[in-house]
């Protein structure tokens, strides 16, 4: 039954509640770790497998949940997901200890992962004309982001009033909202062809090589990028990868189909995807650091430094989805990356004596851009690929979306903390003192550090600018057949 124009938008408030409800809790837990750490009594390092057991069980599942998901029915696991969600998370603000913690952030985060694959599945076959498909797509996909961007606003207050247990139990009555939606509104499908034969071993070797390149790539600059720790996840990540490879060339039904790495559009808006996404978060992460060390910001103020950007990122997204079948998708990506570029090539100025506005205005222009071609990468994605296997193919684009911020985080980290050295040097280096006494040298010491440290950000965010240039000119290779109005005509059960 064709949904009513009404109905179709209700489908997509929906799932926007779910995938903002996970996005927001994944981002809200980090406020709360200094209260969490006092009272747990651990130390910091122990708090960090709080977030990292979160992501490495949000990897590992999302393709399983993908494949489930196209099977069984998408409604079925939307809902199934988003239930287990919210009983990991009153689990979760009732945890005792550390080890329990863990447990239950693993349990939302397996059942978080379900959202992403499930909600665009469900968009793509609610909306069936071109136009409306890539805006609804393009809204849902800025909510995804701008999630990240709320949870320090809205987590604050909640832990600053009622404790940090209540960012947890805050996710009840807001998930059985989502849930009663999601049952009287989103109607279910699955892919045409039943699954006869699931890929377990396929689900499981990829889930290793999936965990160990996760844990490398949050762990690595704590452990070093050639320790021994590190060498022996690269050797995971290569060996369960390649037998990986060998099942799914082999499979009937394989969890992830290889084939789509043969289709050009799949493979361009995927590489452009994670070098943005790479950009953004890593970007995102690095800002509050500097706001709060060398600008003297409150986590609050920090905050409010993001608001535009969710704006900037929302609006953008319903701008550039209105541009579908006007300008080729190609182009609005390429524009799109570009500006994200110049975004953070802008952050290249930032010192000590920067505003909030010398923050807002470069963090705007990049959102801006981040959001003005997501409509466009998304719809290329579920464009290219059959309806039946749109839950495998978004649970891919959601891959490279997580692991895009994973190493955006550990690469700019790493570059900081080089970058800092080599600042340090050169500063010496360059420096005369012409009075050579304790006092003298404790107050320039101090004086050449913070120097160093300032312009390595400056470093850190030209290298990002650099490659997010390199990423919209691979956006022009996105060729995608033109889109349009015409209702797509694909069986459903």
């Amino acid at each position: 039954m064709e949904s009513s124009k009404k109905t179709q938008w209700l489908v997509l408030i929906t799932v926007i509640v779910g995938t903002f409800l996970g996005r927001l809790d994944q981002t809200i837990v980090n406020l709360a770790l200094p209260k969490i750490i006092d009272d747990f009594r651990i130390t910091i390092s122990s708090a960090g497998w709080i977030a990292t057991a979160y992501i490495l069980a949000n990897a590992v599942f999302v393709p399983v949940w993908g494949k489930l998901g196209d099977t069984i029915g998408r409604k079925k696991v939307y809902i199934l997901g988003f239930s287990i969600f919210i009983v990991g998370s009153i689990l979760a603000g009732f945890s005792w200890n550390l080890s329990s913690m863990i447990v239950f952030r693993i349990i939302q985060a397996i059942a978080g992962s379900a959202d992403y694959p499930t909600a665009m599945a469900i968009i793509t076959v609610t909306f069936r004309a071109g136009k409306e498909r890539a805006q609804a797509l393009g809204i849902w996909s800025a909510s995804f982001a701008a999630a990240s961007v709320f949870g320090p606003l809205l987590g604050g207050p909640l832990i600053d009033i009622f404790g940090w247990r209540s960012i947890f139990l805050i996710n009840l009555p807001i998930g059985a909202l989502g849930i009663y939606m999601a049952i009287k509104y989103v109607n279910e499908s699955v892919a045409e062809k039943k699954t006869v034969k699931f890929d377990w071993f396929g689900a499981v070797t990829l889930g290793i090589s999936l965990a160990a390149l996760v844990l490398v790539l949050d762990q690595g600059v704590d452990w070093g990028w050639w320790s021994l720790n590190s060498i022996l996840a690269y050797a995971t990540v290569i060996v369960f990868g390649v037998i990986f490879y060998i099942i799914e060339k082999n499979h009937p039904e394989p969890i992830v189909d290889l084939k789509f790495f043969k289709i050009p559009v799949f493979v361009w808006t995927l590489v452009n995807n994670f070098i943005v996404f790479m950009g953004f978060m890593g970007s995102v992460f690095l800002i509050p650091v500097f706001a709060q060390t060398f600008l003297g910001y409150s986590a609050t103020e920090t905050g409010y430094l993001f608001m535009p950007l969710a704006f900037a990122m929302v609006i953008a997204a319903q701008f550039g989805s209105r541009l579908v079948g006007k300008v080729e998708s190609r182009y609005v990506i390429f524009a799109s990356t570009l500006i994200a570029a110049l975004g953070l090539y802008l952050f290249a100025g930032i010192d000590a004596r920067s505003t909030a506005w010398d923050i807002i205005y470069p963090l705007t222009i990049m959102a801006f851009g981040l959001g003005f071609g997501m409509a466009q990468r998304t719809s290329a994605i579920a464009s290219a690929v059959p309806e039946k296997e749109i839950g495998i193919a978004s649970s891919v684009l959601a891959l490279v979306r997580n692991i895009a911020g994973a190493f955006g985080i550990a690469v700019f980290a790493t570059i900081l903390n080089n970058s800092i050295e080599s600042h340090v040097i050169s500063l010496s280096q360059g420096t005369i003192i012409n009075v050579h006494t304790p006092l003298v040298y404790s107050q320039v010491v101090p004086l050449l550090i913070l120097k160093a440290q300032i312009n390595a950000y400056s470093t850190v965010f030209l290298v990002s600018a650099a490659v997010v240039l390199v990423g919209a000119f691979i956006a022009l290779l996105v060729k995608t057949k033109k889109e349009d109005d015409v209702e797509i005509k694909t069986p459903m059960e």
